[in-house]
């Protein structure tokens, strides 16, 4: 399976810092610009099926792409952003992000998330190419999962840029294993 995973346009919480979570969001006017850019460069790359998260920002982000990519579109929680809970809403730069509260959601438990609903899609879509929509640290999450990492080093891995591409081409060993091909990736 080729797997292009791609982040949301720019947000009016992405610029002024503040912690989006579940919350809808709304593009911004560079946000819709560089959905339809995205939509131009995938173009050429054969998507037979769109998993998008369902909050608004990667719902809109979506539909401007599907209007250059025509392809079906599957709207899914699973690929919704990392449930910040309390600190929805607040400003990032004044959370304490060593001590989380109980609410947020964990790392492993965002983990957990991604490898089922991956192994999921890969039993539908061996052989095709398809695109998730999604956010910034569900997608970090997702990236170090393919890359056969622990959820306890996720952190190391980069935030995913506003409809930055990473693109990874999977395949599933003999012990219903995922194994990774290859990597690529595009701001």
């Amino acid at each position: 399976m080729k797997l292009i995973i791609v982040r949301h346009g720019q947000t009016v919480w992405n610029i002024e810092g503040k912690v989006q979570g579940h919350s809808p969001g709304k593009l911004t006017e560079k946000g819709i610009k560089q959905a339809e850019k995205l939509g131009k460069r995938l173009l050429k790359d054969n998507i037979i099926i769109i998993y998008s998260s369902d909050l608004k920002r990667a719902k809109e982000t979506t539909e401007i792409i599907n209007r250059y990519v025509t392809s079906p579109v599957n709207y899914v929680k699973e690929l919704r952003e990392r449930d910040y809970a309390s600190y929805t809403g607040r400003f990032a730069k004044d959370l304490d992000w060593n001590n989380l509260p109980k609410d947020v959601e964990t790392s492993k438990e965002m983990h957990e998330r991604m490898e089922k609903f991956v192994h999921k899609v890969y039993k539908k879509h061996k052989q095709d190419t398809v695109l998730f929509s999604m956010h910034g640290r569900i997608g970090k999450t997702l990236v170090n999962f393919l890359l056969g990492r622990s959820h306890e080093v996720v952190e190391e891995i980069e935030r995913l840029k506003n409809t930055a591409v990473t693109i990874f081409e999977i395949k599933e060993d003999g012990n219903h294993e995922l194994i990774l091909l290859n990597c690529t990736k595009h701001l």
